[in-house]
């Protein structure tokens, strides 16, 4: 069988997976950042040619039919298809939004909708491998209510506003102060990985009753539903990012939502097996739904 490549490029870690046109992963690596926006062309190149490097394993030097790579932001195949031409990659190198390869890791339907809630939050309408519409996506200072950084700002906004609560004093730790005016100096310098670093502390919290920690998540499930409304696209939901695809009440307080209304979301684990189907479903011998499910393990 012909191999193909996918990789979810992303701006903190690249991940590749190498698959046969029959619907078998072979083998799957990581290396670090593959945006280009943020890690610069020449350095993304490098770190997603190491991870295919990895993911091909035994099988390098190979000859690989296609690459698909979802990235968010603007990237064109152009800075990365010299870099993967060096490890075999003969055909076509295909650059998409991390959206489309997120959407396409948990359906192969022609259209629908996708959800992602990580560090920043947006709602995308997929058609035939494009975007058509999204909705915030806007960054921290806009917009991306519901996400992590929301999270982490809004248990802040909150720690400040309730200093004597037990979830202040959780927020106060972690961030090593110990007054609220030593929190309004942290927090003015904006230490955006520490702010996020917070998520994990809310969603514990919540888990376990915390009052304020369970209103901070039950209002980003409310945003990141409104936000997935806004689209109003037909077809299958997918959900994905950490919030939405990993164990959180995040996740929950969505699904529930969303299955209340009659809805049966799925969820993207994996958008670098995604990244691979779109590579090889043109290839493939085997029906569309039927390499998704090889590659993905998810049954339709």
């Amino acid at each position: 069988m012909e191999l193909v490549v996918g990789v979810d490029a992303g701006g903190t870690a690249s991940t590749a997976v190498v698959a046969t046109t029959g619907g078998r992963i072979v083998g799957r690596g990581r290396s670090g950042p593959g945006n280009p926006l943020t890690a610069g062309a020449g350095n993304a190149a490098a770190s997603v040619a190491a991870a295919v490097r990895e993911a091909l394993g035994e099988h390098s030097p190979a000859r690989v039919g296609a690459a698909t790579l979802g990235i968010a932001g603007p990237a064109t195949a152009a800075v990365f298809a010299p870099a993967l031409a060096a490890l075999g990659v003969t055909g076509p190198v295909t650059v998409v939004g991390d959206v489309v390869t997120a959407f396409a890791a948990g359906s192969p339907a022609e259209s629908g909708a996708v959800l992602i809630a990580g560090t920043g939050a947006i709602a995308a309408a997929v058609r035939a491998d494009s975007v058509v519409r999204t909705a915030d996506g806007w960054g921290w200072l806009l917009g991306d209510e519901g996400s992590g950084r929301w999270i982490g700002l809004q248990a802040v906004r909150v720690a400040i506003r309730n200093w004597s609560s037990p979830l202040a004093v959780r927020i106060a730790t972690r961030a090593g102060v110990g007054t609220a005016d030593e929190m309004v100096y942290w927090a003015q310098a904006l230490p955006w990985e520490e702010i996020g670093a917070l998520v994990p502390l809310v969603c514990a919290a919540a888990r376990a009753g915390d009052p304020h920690a369970t209103a901070i998540v039950e209002q980003a499930v409310t945003h990141l539903v409104r936000t997935l409304d806004e689209l109003g696209a037909p077809g299958p939901v997918v959900l994905g990012g950490g919030l939405l695809a990993g164990d959180t009440p995040v996740r929950d307080g969505v699904l529930a939502t969303l299955r209340s209304r009659g809805d049966h979301p799925r969820t993207s684990t994996d958008p670098a097996a995604g990244a691979a189907w779109l590579a090889a479903r043109p290839r493939s011998p085997l029906p569309s739904a039927a390499l998704h499910e090889a590659l993905l393990g998810v049954r339709h």
